[in-house]
């Protein structure tokens, strides 16, 4: 018996068969083409987009009915990688201008890719390499018309690959898989998000997982905790067994509370609220009784396409979330990229990438230094505010002069929409992201110019401790319970209930379970996070005495170690949210 770890993205436990899928593309070489010949190579590569693209459409057929309207939008974003020129055509003008074949023309475009996303700090869009990667091998294997694997899964079995795309977790949906591992990926890829959407047990970056693991062994797949275990004992079945029969009791309790109250033991009303990426996304948030929307990811208007949305388009998106969601809170975060994020629809106002993109000109920074891409938002959700209660949320401050600088801009908008005749809400509710520790700390500065704050936890964490999440050497040190991490947290709670604001958490630790009475503890009252995860928080929120967590946060706060803390938060959970 053998064990593995990796990130566990998808909750579940799957025991059965493995398939071991092999998907290793043959080493591509560089072929001089006559000149003759260059035309008829030119058309092979187009065919070969062409039947990618009919694959993918196939597969969006195959999607189930019931499933997350992100699990089209997914299939959909690989399709708007296919058909940009930067796959589509680029290598086309290395065909003909090189005289190379169709291959190695889309291996040195996909490579020419993969550097400029290397140099992507954030987590999310340099997981967007993934995507760019994953479609190119699907034209790839069009070209070198190497066989489907896919085709020889029988239902049940649990696959074991280097890699898979959003496009093949549907496939292994329709064909009744399940579960997977992955060696590689991460918690916020597309085929993880996903990989929770269908319910497919699921863990990413098992190294070593398809060198240890054989077809046909029996494993284990523990999506919470994100264990592999390669041929159990009997005594392990039993136990993972029964795990398995008490998850989904589990999960029968929490769909009755999809109505009920997030409401604590001594009658607190928590807000819970969802994370969004797309407007497609609502139906999800609607569906988990989302409060409202506590972060709308704009920056995806923004991908895939040449130069930025304007206006109109931005303002449609934003509407066609409010509307949906009558009478709850939209939460419309500020585009969020720049050196760090050079997506195509704003690569003109990035420039030169700097040394170390995480410390130069992103989010609120970019959008001071280039506001003629910052007006066209501010016009857009301004105006969409007419439609329902929007909140306008800016990204990544850490000195109050970006803070008035924004605001001086969002009151010349309000002038000039009044004077052109446009509706909007003339007392928007304004807030700030609190992602650099000099924010947190400084939190009492901020507070009294702003009407609510939220903490986005992943950068907060990511900076304070100096590490990115991201790169396995370091990635250990990622800790949501470090003394320093929790101290920040609490210094913006406690600024926010003395300046009678409310304070929010939009990162991932909102969505995690095992943090909920922590946080609660600490003073905590809205939390968002992908709708997924909210029926366990609400769950925990209702078995929780709030005043008398605070006490925990007390023991937690002055814990002088890491470890303490994981400890004290262990013993207070028990099984609470396992």
């Amino acid at each position: 018996m053998l064990s593995l770890h990796g990130a566990g993205v998808s909750d579940g436990i799957s025991i059965g068969a493995a398939f071991v899928l092999s998907r290793e593309l043959p080493d591509i070489t560089p072929q001089t083409l006559t000149p003759e010949n260059v035309e008829q190579e030119v058309e092979r590569f187009i065919g070969a987009v062409k039947a990618a693209r009919e694959q993918l459409l196939k597969i969006r057929e195959q999607i189930p009915r019931d499933a997350p309207l992100e699990a089209a939008s997914f299939i959909d974003t690989h399709v708007l990688i296919l058909d940009d020129k930067m796959i589509s055509a680029a290598p086309i003008e290395i065909i003909r201008k090189e005289r190379r074949n169709a291959e190695w023309a889309l291996k040195i475009q996909s490579d020419r890719l993969s550097e400029i996303f290397e140099k992507m700090e954030d987590a999310y869009l340099r997981n967007k390499q993934t995507d760019v990667r994953q479609v190119v091998e699907r034209v790839l294997r069009n070209l070198l018309r190497g066989p489907d694997e896919d085709d020889k899964l029988d239902p049940g079995e649990i696959v074991v690959a280097t890699d898979l795309t959003p496009a093949d977790t549907v496939v292994l949906k329709h064909k009744r898989i399940h579960a997977f591992v992955t060696t590689m990926g991460g918690p916020i890829s597309h085929t993880a998000i996903l990989a929770r959407s269908l319910g497919i047990p699921a863990i990413v970056g098992v190294h070593n997982a398809t060198r240890y693991v054989r077809g046909g062994e029996e494993i284990i797949v523990d999506g919470k905790r994100g264990v592999l275990i390669i041929a159990p004992d009997a005594n392990t079945v039993a136990e993972y067994r029964k795990r398995q029969r008490d998850i989904l009791r589990r999960r029968e309790e929490l769909a009755r509370l999809r109505r009920s109250r997030a409401i604590t033991l001594d009658k607190q009303d928590i807000v819970l609220l969802a994370n969004i990426e797309l407007p497609a996304d609502v139906k999800a948030a609607i569906d988990a009784h989302a409060a409202g929307i506590g972060l709308y990811r704009t920056e995806f208007l923004f991908m895939n396409r040449a130069s930025p949305p304007g206006e109109e388009e931005q303002f449609r998106a934003y509407v066609r979330v409010v509307r949906a969601l009558p009478n709850k809170p939209v939460t419309i975060r500020t585009i969020d990229i720049g050196a760090d994020k050079q997506v195509d629809g704003a690569a003109h106002s990035v420039g030169r990438l700097p040394v170390n993109p995480a410390l130069g000109l992103r989010a609120v920074r970019l959008c001071l230094s280039d506001p003629s891409m910052f007006r066209p938002q501010l016009r857009a959700i301004l105006r969409a505010s007419a439609y329902g209660r929007v909140r306008m949320m800016i990204p990544m401050l850490s000195s109050q002069d970006e803070l008035f600088r924004v605001l001086d801009l969002v009151e010349e908008t309000k002038s000039q929409l009044k004077r052109q005749g446009h509706k909007f809400n003339p007392r928007i509710p304004i807030g700030g992201m609190v992602e650099v520790p000099a924010t947190a700390i400084s939190a009492d500065l901020f507070a009294p110019h702003l009407d609510f704050f939220s903490i986005g936890t992943n950068d907060l964490i990511q900076y304070t401790l100096a590490i990115d999440r991201t790169d396995d050497a370091v990635s250990y040190l990622y800790d949501p319970l470090h003394p320093a991490v929790l101290r920040l947290i609490s210094l913006t709670i406690e600024a926010g209930r003395k300046a009678r604001i409310p304070v929010a958490m939009c990162g991932e630790m909102a969505g995690d379970a095992r943090y909920t009475k922590l946080l609660l503890g600490l003073g905590l009252r809205e939390f968002s996070m992908h709708p997924a995860t909210l029926l366990m928080v609400k769950r925990n929120v209702r078995i929780s005495h709030a005043a008398k967590l605070a006490k925990l946060a007390r023991r937690a706060l002055a814990s002088r170690d890491t470890e303490a803390v994981h400890e004290l938060i262990d013993y207070e959970n028990g099984d609470d949210a396992a």
